[in-house]
């Protein structure tokens, strides 16, 4: 059985086959649904909690 990953930044569960792998230079590995998810993250370093379409909005 395929393991289910969730995203990196949104918290949705990543169907196998589908989304991307970011490996940081400390060999963290990130993985993202959608490249939607990846710029927010990575190139635009928001916050996923401030953001209404993510599953982890208003947590503290």
């Amino acid at each position: 059985m395929p393991r289910l990953y969730k995203c990196a930044f949104c918290g949705k569960p990543i169907k196998p086959g589908t989304g991307l792998m970011y490996v940081r230079t400390d060999g963290t590995v990130l993985r993202f649904c959608s490249s939607k998810c990846f710029k927010s993250a990575i190139k635009y370093r928001r916050d996923p909690r401030k953001l209404k379409w993510t599953a982890l909005y208003g947590r503290r």
